[in-house]
């Protein structure tokens, strides 16, 4: 009897390891390496709602940090020797998933791996930059959400032109080394610049320093406004752009909501916070099995006009009611 005892729980045993064997697996904890944008969350207001919102779907989705998953943020702020030092660090993590949260991060973790899943967002261009094969099926180990195209940058031209008639030459400001799609933007805008009476000049920047230099010697010219170009650098480096413009009345425009938030005239661009949390989901899909090749690379859905009208009134501008009526904020 203690034998055939025996060898029956020996067998119900056997039977139920590959069970035990295949919980443990399902619940192991899972790893997403992250490189935010913008500063970070402790001191940005605007990095820290993207933030908010991308570990808010997550959570939303299922996944528990301490529980089931596992993140590391890094916040490179724009800096390229940084951000190649961090994507170097989330190799050796060895996570299940990485997040790039602009252009530079992104190019920087594809490097590194073409393994690893990578999950990105705010990327102008992915397919110029190599980041995926194309739209519909990347084909990488990369996939996303882009925040830009080419066209917008008529826009930008066509709202800074109705709020400062005044501009019949635009500088377009951008770092090379964080805006690789710069020269994209600025034929298109090289284009367009005529059926709005504008010249147009390029100002490449790669320091604080070389950006105060350059928005000062645009000014000297008079009728001149400013472009800044989605740019993980500029963007980054906001408060000494927006006061040196303020200090050289320059009227300039922004591609994110945060510039004008933070006392730039006017921005333009998609709804940010969204692409974060629309992001969140993507991470969610891989962590659950699925291949990034296969997940196509998404545009953005919502987009946001912002008017700073305290400084429009500092630089001596009337904004139009037209315009007013078209915007999604308007800061007094």
């Amino acid at each position: 009897m203690k034998r055939r005892t025996f060898i029956t729980l020996l067998a119900g045993a056997s039977a139920a390891w590959p069970l035990v064997a295949r919980a443990q697996q399902g619940d192991r904890v899972r790893r997403l390496a992250a490189m935010m944008g913008g500063r970070n969350a402790d001191t940005d207001p605007e990095g820290r709602a993207w933030f908010a919102a991308f570990r808010k779907s997550l959570e939303d989705l299922g996944w528990v940090e301490g529980r089931n998953f596992r993140a590391d943020y890094r916040w490179p702020s724009g800096d390229v020797d940084r951000i190649e030092v961090i994507a170097k660090e989330f190799i050796d993590l060895n996570p299940d998933v990485m997040f790039a949260g602009n252009t530079p991060s992104a190019l920087a973790l594809l490097r590194q791996t073409r393994t690893i899943p990578i999950v990105f967002t705010n990327l102008s261009d992915p397919v110029g930059t190599g980041v995926v094969d194309n739209l519909a099926r990347p084909g990488t180990n990369a996939t996303g959400f882009t925040a830009y195209e080419y066209s917008l940058a008529g826009k930008w031209l066509e709202i800074l032109k109705e709020v400062a008639p005044v501009v019949t030459r635009v500088a377009v400001l951008f770092n090379p080394e964080t805006a690789p799609y710069a020269r994209y933007y600025l034929s298109v805008i090289e284009t367009s610049a005529p059926a709005f009476g504008m010249t147009v000049n390029g100002a490449s920047i790669r320091s604080v320093s070389e950006m105060e230099r350059a928005i000062e010697a645009e000014a000297r010219t008079p009728g001149t406004g400013l472009i800044v170009l989605p740019d993980a650098f500029t963007f980054t480096h906001r408060a000494e752009q927006i006061e040196a413009t303020a200090r050289h009345r320059l009227p300039a425009i922004y591609a994110l909501r945060g510039q004008a938030l933070d006392g730039g005239l006017l921005s333009y661009g998609p709804d940010t916070v969204d692409l974060y949390r629309r992001a969140a989901s993507y991470v969610d899909r891989i962590l659950k099995g699925e291949k990034p090749a296969d997940l196509p690379v998404q545009n953005p859905t919502k987009y946001e006009l912002v008017i700073n009208l305290k400084t429009a009134k500092a630089l001596g501008l009337e904004v139009p009611a037209t315009v007013l009526a078209r915007a999604d904020e308007v800061i007094e």
